[in-house]
């Protein structure tokens, strides 16, 4: 009974922490610090900063890693599912609302005018996420020009494919230089492989599934569930870096273009704003997707999103966090590091360019220079002062109705 009472504790902290942890993925972990450990001692610190540390070395978004582990640990399965779905609960409803209202405002030719400077502040946003990124990663002249190439390959590219090639390519190169790194005295270790073949499971029956069912519409949402199972796949490093990829893969890339460039920088302009994970953001590109099948459709196409990025970091963290402590052992797998760090930072760094882009073609000067103003101010703010993200928001969405 005493445990269960601290199960429910755990679960009622977590709802908590998802409609009050802003900020991004760091700014999760402090919140983590001084509620999970200082105020409730669930677990130490130490445990938390080795949980978070495998999680940034695992694909999905880290701070929902994080958190999922502590549950883990707590409760096994059971208790991190539930601290997953209740973490990502409250944002995940939000923009799905949010696309909803979105795509409700165009049905009715109503003026979204009032959001014309969210785009460039969402631009300061992924700016600023690339110079941080870059400035925590890159810390060798063989980072730098992974991240240099990394970047150019990504803005030349129009399709997902070459994003997996990139980390995978930088992985390598960097793996090569392992005798760099110091030995570590290794020992035998058990593997406990379902949670990978879960994981790997899941990502080969969608694809086929999806594969089979292209050309049939009302199969869409398999489909997106796919899309994002892959992404969340692939990602390290959080949020930031999912942005080049959603960009290209559903803005940009031709079969696709399921929402417009003005809608997907609004989109993440808002979820910069809310509590909870960035990785959210999904729903409300899954719910535009859905757009032509109503409410219903829009709700469905969010769920199902959700649902694809989320579940397969959740997969793969189960899995490593048994094996962990002796994989990092091996100097190539810390050796590997380096370059898939690197590159993340440069996917980044593209994103801000591209998204950058459609702001300034074909405008008037006035409406140039006033994007790039915003811009500039935003990443200022988010650089320079503690001014919460959703604060920023709320000022732009005032100048907005008043300017």
């Amino acid at each position: 009974m005493k445990q269960r009472i601290r199960y429910s504790e755990f679960l009622k902290d977590v709802f908590l922490l998802s409609v009050t942890c802003f900020g991004g993925p760091q700014a999760h972990i402090a919140h983590f610090q001084n509620v999970l450990v200082q105020k409730r001692n669930y677990i130490s610190e130490n445990e938390l900063i080795e949980l978070n540390a495998l999680c940034q070395v695992v694909p999905g978004p880290s701070s929902t890693q994080t958190l999922s582990a502590i549950g883990y640990r707590l409760g096994g399965a059971k208790l991190a599912y539930l601290t997953l779905l209740i973490w990502m609960l409250p944002s995940v409803a939000i923009m799905t609302i949010g696309g909803i209202l979105i795509n409700s405002f165009a049905n009715k030719n109503a003026s979204l005018e009032f959001t014309r400077f969210i785009q460039p502040m969402a631009v300061g946003f992924v700016a600023y996420a690339a110079y941080a990124i870059s400035l925590k990663t890159v810390t060798t002249k063989r980072g730098l020009i992974i991240m240099i190439l990394a970047g150019v390959a990504t803005y030349f590219s129009k399709s997902p494919v070459v994003f997996p090639l990139i980390l995978l390519v930088a992985g390598l190169v960097t793996a090569l230089n392992y005798k760099a790194h110091p030995r570590q005295k290794k020992q035998k270790f058990d593997v406990s492989w379902a949670n990978f073949f879960l994981w790997a499971g899941v990502l080969i029956f969608a694809a086929l599934l999806g594969a089979a069912t292209k050309s049939i519409p009302e199969f869409l949402p398999i489909r997106l569930f796919e899309n994002f199972y892959r992404n969340g796949s692939l990602i390290f490093g959080g949020g930031q870096v999912l942005t080049p990829m959603l960009y290209t893969e559903f803005v940009q890339y031709a079969p696709k273009q399921y929402l417009t460039s003005e809608e997907f920088l609004s989109g993440y302009a808002f979820v910069q704003g809310l509590p909870g994970p960035v990785f959210s953001f999904s729903s409300y590109i899954g719910a535009l997707a859905m757009r032509d099948y109503g409410i219903a459709g829009e709700v469905i196409g969010a769920i199902m999103s959700a649902a694809g990025i989320f579940l397969p970091g959740t997969f793969l963290i189960f899995f490593m966090i048994r094996i962990w402590e002796s994989l990092k052992k091996f100097r190539p797998i810390r050796a590997s590091l380096e370059g898939i760090n690197a590159a993340n930072a440069g996917l980044v760094v593209a994103a801000a360019v591209l998204l950058f882009q459609p702001l300034v073609m074909d405008q008037s000067t006035s409406a140039i220079l006033t994007n790039i103003g915003f811009a500039v101010v935003t990443f200022l703010f988010v650089a320079f002062t503690k001014i919460p993200s959703w604060v920023i928001i709320i000022i732009g969405l005032g100048c907005g109705f008043v300017m």
